[in-house]
């Protein structure tokens, strides 16, 4: 901290000393003059500052600063010559300076406070009452007329949000629209009514600022309008047919606040007037948007809308129509329908569709988005192997579909009219996934039912039966099914009769069951029982084509899934999705679009970029090769054999060089899709062997 010596306690030196007095980085020690009753001299001994008639006692104290504020030449080229070598001296010009500055901030301050007292005396004067809010929608000023029709003192709504003071109110909406809103009719909660002007505040640099309203009480003008054209009397007998109505109806003015309900509405709703009559027209809404503000907005009537209203969260269906009086809107009218009992119904009929469906395919091939070259060819596989008995092995990674592929498979061949079993082998426990694949006898173990009972397999005679993970069947397991595929019959547990069963199997996994048979995890008897016809699925990070149809897809799946109505996607949101390898699939693009879905705004209709969450990119999961190092003589081979074995790692080079892009690594080989998947099935190189 700076010591400073005050030379001179008039004017000028009283006035450094008032502003040197009040920062931190200077202190003064202390304030000098003859003329011991100067005013400095007297005001520094208030505040305990040291005072004195000599600076040169002062000269020699370890002073920083010394400020000349007498005027006198003689005084301050006394004190230049006499002070240390490291001592500042300001002459007194500066301090007049300083001194004439001071005192014309004390002027203007005073003037600017005459100013404020005189507009607030003005507006607290005028008869309309006004209210201001700054940018963060507080209430920073309020006029007596203000107070006087709203019903409550100043002090009780400063610093308030507007929206406590006044639940109507639509300064926040005028301010972030940043246009005023002229002459508009309000009810305030005390009954009052009130026409209203309300205008954002915005500064020359376009920077919002708050806003104001100016609004008159005509509630007096009204009430006597009424009574001279028998307004009430009309108000009276359009009231009465309402509520004489069966039908749950409510009304709203032109700006969405509720007018009118009927008791239909509370016994359907729960509201009572208390609730909706003032409150804007979202106030009943419990999920979905407000359609008394869609018609508003677009003038057009709705109908056939659901959503859920009141406490209790009651689905209903809307209609609403505008209210139109000369060409000018006046409000909306809705009709809200209760479906409870048809809610109940469509609850029965789906829990009944999903019985059925626990017993029959779903899906067919229509419903397999596939644009890509990758996707197709799987498809075609996919029906050529329909139309056959043979059975299938599904390959591919965890989510890309295999399941829809089994379904439609079932349902384009000829047993679709027959049942569609489905069993995740790795979701049921081994000491009772025997028991349910190939049922069990009478007395087989403790708890088993009276008569036995039928298992999987009998249960999908004549159809198919979609065995799930079946790399991870065990090896006992594997055996029984084995036989199921050489023989075509089962036995039951704790029985010895073998039971014929004609069930078409479709097997799944994202195993690899080659190098599982290397270990000594999977049969290879069973292996090739299973891969009679071999396809595979490709990950999504393969056909990024199919991207936009597919997130199509999802769209309008979720928006019956979660009541929405999102029409599309942006291109940069989809650029931005494609940049993404999904180790997830397809399952983890539904998660993705799903959730941008659920955290937009009720009123967005396309996913943008930002709606996505962040999409964190994992350590690549590529295919390593784990080649041993070939000596470069001949091991005793044929021909044929070292030309098959080269192919096979010229096959394995490229893929790993074309990041196991099936496409790209085609077109450098300079050969067809079709025939790169007929050389990787011929070398059983599958995708999974490269994990």
């Amino acid at each position: 901290m700076k010591k400073v010596l005050i030379v001179g306690a008039g004017k000028g030196g009283t006035s450094l000393l008032k502003l040197l007095n009040q920062t931190d980085m200077l202190e003064v020690v202390s304030i000098v003059d003859k003329n011991r009753s100067a005013p400095g001299i007297r005001l520094a001994k208030e505040w305990g500052i040291p005072v004195g008639e000599n600076y040169r006692s002062w000269l020699h104290k370890n002073i920083d600063i010394i400020v000349e504020a007498t005027g006198s030449d003689e005084v301050f080229q006394d004190i230049i010559t006499s002070k240390p070598y490291n001592t500042v001296v300001i002459p007194g010009s500066v301090a007049f300076i300083t001194s004439q500055l001071l005192d014309e901030k004390e002027t203007l301050l005073n003037e600017l406070k005459r100013q404020t007292k005189s507009r607030e005396l003005i507006l607290n004067n005028i008869h309309d009452g006004m209210i201001v809010i700054n940018e963060k929608a507080q209430i920073t000023f309020v006029n007596r007329s203000a107070e006087k029709i709203l019903g409550d003192k100043k002090e009780n709504m400063i610093q308030q949000p507007v929206e406590q003071v006044i639940p109507t109110t639509r300064l926040p909406h005028v301010m972030k629209i940043r246009r005023k809103e002229v002459n508009q009719k309000v009810t305030l909660e005390n009954g009052k009514k009130v026409i209203s002007t309300r205008i954002p505040l915005i500064g020359p640099d376009e920077q919002l600022m708050g806003a104001f309203a100016v609004f008159k009480d005509i509630t007096e003008v009204v009430d006597l309008a009424e009574e001279l054209t028998d307004l009430k009397d009309i108000k009276t007998m359009l009231e009465a047919i309402i509520h004489s109505s069966e039908e749950a109806i409510s009304v709203v003015d032109e700006n969405g606040a509720g007018l009118m309900i009927n008791p239909a509405y509370t016994k359907i709703t729960g509201l009572t007037e208390k609730d909706v009559i003032g409150k804007p027209a979202t106030a009943d809404i419990s999920e979905g948007e407000s359609m008394h503000l869609k018609v508003l907005q677009t003038r057009r009537p709705v109908r056939g809308v659901r959503m859920k209203v009141g406490p209790a969260k009651k689905e209903v269906m809307v209609n609403v129509a505008p209210v139109i009086v000369d060409g000018k809107l006046k409000g909306s009218v809705g009709v809200i329908h209760d479906l409870t009992e048809i809610h109940t119904l469509t609850s029965e009929l789906r829990r009944a569709r999903q019985i059925i469906r626990n017993l029959e395919a779903k899906y067919t091939f229509d419903d397999i988005i596939a644009t890509s070259e990758e996707m197709n060819i799987a498809l075609e596989q996919a029906k050529v192997g329909a139309k056959t008995p043979a059975t299938v092995l599904l390959r591919g990674e965890s989510g890309t579909g295999k399941e829809l592929f089994a379904h439609a498979i079932h349902n384009e061949s000829n047993r679709r009219h027959n049942k569609f079993i489905r069993v995740n082998c790795a979701a049921i426990a081994e000491s009772i996934l025997e028991s349910e694949l190939f049922g069990y006898e009478e007395g087989a173990f403790s708890g088993a039912k009276k008569g036995g009972k039928k298992g999987l397999f009998e249960e999908a005679t004549y159809g198919s039966i979609f065995l799930d993970e079946i790399g991870d069947l065990s090896l006992n397991m594997q055996a029984k099914l084995l036989r199921v595929l050489q023989e075509g019959e089962i036995v039951r547990v704790g029985g010895t009769k073998p039971i014929s069963v004609d069930v078409r199997v479709i097997g799944a996994t994202n195993v690899n069951l080659e190098k599982a048979i290397m270990n000594g995890t999977f049969r290879e008897d069973l292996y090739y029982r299973l891969n009679r016809l071999p396809i595979y699925i490709p990950p999504l990070r393969e056909r990024m084509n199919d991207l936009p149809a597919l997130i199509h897809h999802l769209i309008d799946k979720l928006n019956q899934d979660y009541g929405r109505n999102v029409q599309s996607i942006s291109e940069d949101a989809i650029q931005y999705l494609k940049q993404y390898r999904f180790p997830g699939n397809v399952r983890e693009l539904e998660n993705i679009i799903g959730r941008a879905m659920i955290y937009m705004e009720i009123h967005d209709e396309m996913i943008m970029k930002h709606h996505i969450p962040e999409l964190v990119q994992g350590v690549s999961s590529k295919e390593q090769l784990n080649k041993e190092e070939k000596e470069k003589s001949w091991t005793g081979q044929s021909l044929q054999q070292t030309m098959e074995q080269y192919e096979k790692e010229v096959l394995l080079d490229a893929l790993k060089a074309n990041d196991f892009n099936k496409t790209e690594t085609a077109k450098h080989l300079n050969i067809s899709v079709r025939n790169l998947y007929y050389k990787l099935e011929k070398h059983n190189i599958d995708k999974s062997i490269m994990q």
